[in-house]
């Protein structure tokens, strides 16, 4: 039987573990160590070599007595035996340590104290230290870091990789999640996110079990306490809408939403940095100096990032604290949503940018999770691809997607929350014809969303998808509200809309009666 804690603990106790180390001493390890570069404004660059994004094919949940008939099994969540698990442990821990250094940062989880877990995160890596110090919740002093009894821990040791013939691995990367035994164990990978997501994951676990919703989303508020959230996968633009002047920002990825409001889980920002201008996102922009963490971006001369070189992957990030993002709300916590956006990058370049969902439709569209995979953020994407992805977060939701749907719906109900549906993807035509909707178009639909604004206009139905479409929005072209008359082709578009809406209705068949008045009243076929 493997004595997990005293493993751990004999790795943290050595003389040559790095313990809650400032970001001055992870930059200036990383840089001696060969990890990373400086950037001219501070921000420490690395490099993640073959795996640019996350590996959702090596993420295993480790099927034990906590987990067993809670999990929700599938391609989504594949279960491992503790028997593979605790050969890969045993194996990873000799393998850290042998090294010279290993790096250890205790924090948080959530910004509600009521529901916040102690985490500790083990790495191979200085710079991966560094990224989850960014990332997570930091203790006000190192006193408090160093006295954390955690909850939950990730061991992450890159070069470490698996043999899969022998380990029981699909690769030499692995991603495994213990709840019984609170591990985290990664390896063979040097992509950051996967810690960061991993936590996401528990906390999906965690917080529904204490009635506390769990989303895969960004929220901002103004000041008049109006809370918006913004749902959607990577690459949507979560991060870039909700990092608004005019608002505070509370989070851009990851929130809970219990009696008293939303929360934030995170400490950090983890934004795309593909094409990033100081112009187009000047908070995102400006955030990116010293303390914050580049993934996989191209220096220029004089060690000028070139965010528009792909060279790489197309999946560039950037990872910063909230507190570089000047209207920060510090504690990352607000009252209840007034709005709730779900954003989507159609490829197909048919839906509409903006459109108003009632409940009905608000529940068809959270369950369905429709949008497109962008290139780089997972490997083997190297163009758009359409994905449903339930609750807009399938990859990270370890139960069932009805536990996270009905939730939602209770919370819309009660709190009478206006819900819309952006596209953020093409007008005009698919991707590669068409053209990506304009951000300044996007930003100002979502504002006028967001104040009330849009519930004044008029609607019109969009035939096909039976959407509510704004006549007009000021700031915005009126022939790109209907998303048919920005077609160059009509026929094109309808023979395109009508083989996206045969995709929702087919998706939607596999949550079965569970969900039949929702698709009755909600979706297409109404």
């Amino acid at each position: 039987m493997v004595d997990y804690k005293s493993l751990i603990d004999e790795l943290v106790g050595k003389e040559d573990s790095r313990k809650q180390l400032t970001s001055a001493q992870l930059v200036e390890a990383s840089i001696r160590r060969g990890e990373g570069r400086l950037t001219e404004t501070g921000a420490l660059t690395a490099n993640t070599g073959k795996y640019t994004g996350r590996s959702p094919k090596d993420r295993f949940v480790v099927e034990d007595s906590v987990s067993q008939n809670k999990v929700d099994w599938g391609s989504v969540n594949q279960p491992i035996s503790q028997e593979v698990f605790d050969n890969l442990f045993k194996q990873v821990m000799n393998h850290l340590n042998r090294k010279e250094e290993v790096f250890v940062f205790n924090g948080y989880a959530g910004a509600d104290d009521k529901t916040r877990i102690k985490l500790r995160v083990i790495n191979e890596f200085a710079w991966h230290n560094m990224f989850a110090r960014t990332m997570f919740i930091r203790p006000q002093t190192k006193e408090e870091g160093l006295e954390i009894d955690p909850e939950f821990t990730i061991v992450s040791a890159p070069r470490f990789k698996a043999n899969h013939a022998v380990d029981g691995t699909n690769s030499e990367a692995f991603i495994m999640v213990s709840l019984e035994k609170k591990i985290i164990l990664i390896g063979g990978t040097e992509y950051a996110g996967e810690m960061k997501k991993s936590i996401f994951s528990i906390m999906n676990f965690l917080l529904p079990e204490q009635g506390v919703m769990s989303m895969h989303c960004s929220a901002n508020v103004g000041e008049n306490g109006d809370v918006a959230l913004f749902f959607g996968l990577s690459g949507t633009g979560k991060t870039t809408l909700s990092a608004d002047p005019h608002r505070d920002l509370i989070g851009d990825d990851e929130h809970g939403w219990n009696a008293d409001g939303v929360f934030n889980i995170e400490g950090g920002c983890y934004a795309k940095a593909i094409n990033l201008t100081e112009e187009k996102e000047p908070e995102i922009f400006n955030a990116i100096k010293f303390g914050s963490v580049l993934e996989n971006v191209v220096l220029g001369d004089d060690n000028v990032p070139d965010y528009d070189d792909n060279a790489l992957t197309e999946n560039t990030r950037a990872a910063y604290p909230i507190d570089h993002i000047p209207n920060a709300r510090i504690p990352s916590k607000a009252g209840h949503p007034k709005t709730i956006v779900f954003l989507t990058a159609d490829a197909f370049g048919v839906l509409p940018p903006i459109s108003r969902l009632n409940r009905h439709q608000a529940m068809y569209h959270f369950l369905s999770g429709f949008t497109s995979k962008l290139a780089g953020t997972e490997r083997g994407i190297t163009t758009p691809q359409p994905v449903f992805s339930t609750c807009f977060g399938s990859p990270f939701l370890p139960l069932h997607a009805s536990v996270y749907a009905n939730m939602l719906g209770k919370l819309i109900d009660k709190h009478d929350v206006n819900v819309y549906l952006v596209n953020t993807g093409w007008t005009g035509g698919e991707y590669g014809v068409g053209r990506r909707m304009d951000l300044t178009h996007t930003r100002s639909m979502v504002r006028r969303a967001i104040s009330g604004e849009l519930e004044l206009n008029e609607f019109q139905k969009d035939p096909i998808f039976g959407l509510s479409v704004p006549v007009k929005v000021s700031g915005v072209p009126t022939e790109i509200l209907m998303p048919r008359d920005a077609w160059e082709s009509k026929e094109a578009y309808d023979e395109k809309a009508n083989n996206l809406k045969q995709q929702f209705i087919d998706n939607f068949k596999k949550f079965g009666d569970a969900a039949s008045e929702i698709e009755e009243k909600g979706g297409f076929t109404a």
